[in-house]
């Protein structure tokens, strides 16, 4: 089962993500969104991440350029049926992840894998929503997908082995490190991740140490590049509260517990960069 052309649903930060990262290593892309503007900003944005690396003398002028023939934007699901590999990259929201799905798995060959990019959807739940449950998989890729080289690999129940080691090669092939996961909330790193985040403001609201030091200390003291409370900010304050949530309901351990602190400052609005207030002010 060998993949030679990827076709991507959606074209935000991580779908044109994906499409740079699979067009510099050589794979034709098909990307796909629902307006031409938004195809259009997405292939920009691929572009001006590609100048970026051309001032920098990682690539050069004719690099990018064939990089950027190598995408192919579009509007329309025909256009996928070339392609062996299609992987879902929309919103982080159930119910429209599963009906792209359903209307992927009802114009696909039935040898075509479909993937999906989600960071916290079960992966045997949604392959359960297709007919082609033993060639579903997860591929998580990390923000910013150029520069991220981790992407997880997560097996539904139902994913078979050949599913598995195309994907796993596609990734090696992208120049990323997969690591291979089994199907839970969180996955490995977000898992891990999160709650980290979330005792960091349980330490924040006991008074142990201001948001800085907290910060340093993790830098300093763990080899963290980025504090815990700065990458919350990044994250946004909102998005570590509804993981932290899916946690709890999931697992039913008071262990992950949403912190009170984090409650209240999603509450105020103090969502991290995005809303110019977090744990710091921006």
């Amino acid at each position: 089962m060998s993949i030679q052309t990827v076709g991507i649903i959606g074209a935000g930060t991580m779908g044109n993500g994906i499409a740079q990262a699979c067009a510099v290593s050589g794979i034709p892309v098909v990307m796909v969104d629902i307006s031409e503007a938004a195809v259009a900003k997405g292939i920009a944005t691929v572009s001006g991440s590609l100048d970026r690396l051309v001032k920098k003398e990682k690539i050069s002028e004719a690099d990018k350029a064939k990089a950027l023939g190598l995408i192919k934007g579009s509007t329309s699901y025909e256009d996928l049926k070339a392609t062996q590999l299609v992987i879902e990259a929309a919103t982080e929201n159930q119910d429209l992840k599963v009906k792209i799905l359903k209307q992927l798995d009802g114009m696909l060959a039935p040898d075509i894998i479909i993937a999906s990019n989600t960071s916290s959807i079960s992966i045997t739940q949604l392959a359960a929503a297709t007919q082609r449950a033993d060639r579903f998989i997860g591929m998580h890729f990390f923000n910013p997908v150029p520069m991220m080289a981790l992407v997880e690999i997560i097996r539904g129940l139902q994913t078979s082995d050949a599913t598995h080691d195309a994907v796993h090669a596609l990734a090696t092939a992208l120049g990323k490190t997969p690591i291979t996961v089994k199907n839970a909330p969180g996955f490995v790193v977000n898992r891990i991740l999160v709650p980290m985040i979330n005792e960091a403001l349980f330490v924040l609201s006991e008074g142990l140490a201001t948001p800085e030091d907290i910060d340093a200390g993790m830098k300093l003291g763990c080899n963290q590049p980025i504090g815990p409370l700065a990458l919350a900010d990044m994250i946004g304050l909102d998005v570590c509260l509804a993981v932290m949530e899916v946690y709890l309901k999931e697992f039913g351990d008071s262990k992950y517990r949403p912190c009170p602190l984090l409650k209240e400052m999603v509450a105020a609005g103090r969502l991290g960069r995005k809303t110019g207030q977090g744990v710091y002010k921006y």
